[in-house]
């Protein structure tokens, strides 16, 4: 799939340079990726093409009103014409769908992963994340369902949790209805520092802005380790943290950060910010990702070394634009943590354990 997204130059990686230097120029490339208006030639072409289709439908239509109000007579149509007009229907199907379906109909997504740093205990993740609330409720109230139902004994969301102080509220409540017996653990997103308020008060999740708990169920344990998104240039100082021994995972809000994770000890890296480009193409996929990878990382799983990255495609839409998904659903992510050894039935049903 080809790469799209930012017109970027990344910093050339020396293996002689010091993780921390390292992480610390990924931090200050995430800071420069900010801007919501960023585009990509098949966005440009995408939105030229309807604006043709568009305009040739207004002259169409007017020309025919003409004809038959000024010249008293029944105006032909022709086959040109007619798929003309079942452009713009189509189109608008598609308007409707984005604005009014898809942004309501999550998709629940289960990978399964195995360790020898487990013996007998299965842990159970659930990421959410870019909850983008607005003061209008969305998916929200559904959210904590969901979730819970999921039977999580970690949930852990990575970051822009809404698109104004509007939003707080609903999010916080939203967050606050989502329990799990091992915590529920949380970043910062890009989003989230136009806001001064304490977006996780009273939610029960614990902020994460650089630091590594270790959790503990069966007398096995995992770490997970938080970032947050202005705090790349110092990620040494929460990687620093982790037991390579232990079974770890990350959590920053942009997958940018995996080119500098080659010698951490990090087993799954979760991240989100690009939605899976929120209007994706059928065949083609995301038009804008906000990453400087463009469309390598742009939702999903990845196998990156010894990692696993995985980039959830949130679950709101961004603050800047119309509030509509297409071809890309909002997503809630379930990740099962098995032992190496485990036996599992290509039959199971994790949803239902």
């Amino acid at each position: 799939m080809g790469r799209a997204g930012f017109s970027y130059c990344p910093a050339r990686t020396d293996p002689h340079r010091r993780p921390d230097k390292l992480l610390s120029d990924a931090g200050t490339e995430a800071m420069n990726m900010n801007s919501p208006y960023a585009t990509t030639l098949p966005v440009m072409i995408l939105l030229t093409a309807a604006g043709a289709v568009l305009l040739f439908e207004v002259y169409v239509l007017g020309r025919w009103l003409w004809l038959k109000f000024h010249r008293k007579t029944k105006p032909p149509v022709r086959c040109f014409h007619l798929l003309i007009h079942s452009l713009v229907l189509t189109g608008l199907g598609c308007v409707l769908y984005a604005a009014l379906i898809e942004p309501y109909w999550p998709q629940i997504t289960v990978v399964r992963l195995k360790t020898p740093k487990l013996q007998h205990t299965v842990f159970r993740i659930v990421q959410i994340s870019d909850l983008h609330c607005d003061a209008r409720p969305r998916l929200e109230p559904r959210l904590p369902e969901l979730v819970n139902g999921l039977d999580p004994d970690i949930i852990v969301f990575t970051g822009d949790a809404v698109n104004s102080l509007d939003g707080l509220e609903l999010f916080q409540k939203t967050l606050a209805a989502m329990t799990a017996p091992l915590g529920q653990f949380a970043v910062r997103g890009n989003w989230d520092y136009r806001i001064t308020a304490d977006l996780f008060d009273g939610t029960g999740f614990e902020l994460l802005p650089l630091k590594a708990v270790r959790l503990e169920k069966d007398g096995e344990a995992v770490m997970v380790c938080g970032i947050d998104y202005h705090l790349g240039r110092v990620s040494q100082q929460a990687l620093g943290q982790l037991d390579s021994d232990t079974w770890n995972v990350l959590l920053y809000h942009s997958p940018d950060l995996i080119d500098y994770l080659e010698h951490q000890p990090v087993d799954l890296f979760l991240s989100g910010h690009t939605h899976g480009g929120q209007v994706a193409l059928p065949f083609y996929g995301a038009l804008v990702t906000m990453s400087r990878h463009g469309k390598t990382y742009e939702a999903g799983r990845y196998t990156v070394g010894d990692i696993t990255l995985y980039v959830n495609r949130g679950i709101g839409m961004c603050g800047v634009g119309p509030r509509v998904r297409f071809c890309a659903r909002p997503e809630i992510t379930l990740f099962e943590i098995y032992p190496a050894d485990e036996m599992l039935s290509e039959t199971d049903d994790p949803l239902h354990k």
